[in-house]
């Protein structure tokens, strides 16, 4: 569970107040100094060895979560802002093909039917997280809010729920290296249509 925690509103209140998150990671994550830096390598090649065929794995999932350059932060995020969020994201949804093909669903206006489906897949976020809710990243709700998944039901986006976007690819089984190949080609595609807010801490925006 959750021990403490600290959100800012903005990419500046990050590099701003650096020391005070430098000190809250440090203290409260296992292993990380202040000193450290954030290393990306999305390269599935360098992936040796997966789990073998005989354990038992029900299913394997891995996300990540992204934030726009532009656009605030959730706790500091207007309306307006959360609305551009899911205006860009649907036209980057727009362009993905093959196998990462597949539909949006906004939260705004959503047919009962289709929240009932995507609750029955485990898909749906809601509203409710007390911890979300002072930090004031539930306001507006549900507006400017959605989820996005392939035909295959293998890779989801959720948008503007704790991050501006939860990316995830997930699988029956115990094949990491495929989802984490999946997951990989995702965020490729979807790179080529926003461009993300990256910050060098390890202690980042999107820490999970």
């Amino acid at each position: 569970p959750s021990i403490s925690g600290i959100y800012a509103g903005g990419l500046g209140l990050y590099t701003g107040l650096s020391s005070m998150f430098s000190t809250h990671s440090s203290r409260n994550t296992t292993g990380i100094l202040p000193s450290a830096t954030h290393t990306s390598d999305m390269d599935s090649n360098k992936i040796k060895g997966n789990v073998a065929g005989d354990v038992p794995v029900h299913s394997c999932r891995i996300r990540v979560g992204r934030s726009i350059d532009g656009f605030g932060l959730s706790p500091g995020i207007t309306k307006e802002q959360r609305k551009g969020v899911e205006a860009l994201m649907k036209k980057a949804f727009a362009n993905l093909k093959g196998d990462l093909q597949g539909t949006y669903y906004p939260l705004t206006g959503m047919d009962e039917k289709v929240r009932q489906k995507l609750v029955d897949d485990h898909f749906l976020f809601v509203s409710g997280d007390r911890n979300l809710q002072v930090a004031g990243m539930e306001r507006d709700w549900p507006e400017g809010r959605g989820i996005y998944h392939n035909n295959a039901k293998t890779f989801l986006t959720w948008v503007n729920e704790e991050d501006q976007l939860r990316i995830i690819s997930m699988q029956q089984g115990g094949d990491v290296k495929a989802v984490f190949e999946r997951l990989a080609k995702g965020i490729k595609a979807v790179q080529e249509s926003v461009k993300e807010g990256i910050w060098k801490r390890t202690s980042a925006l999107n820490k999970k």
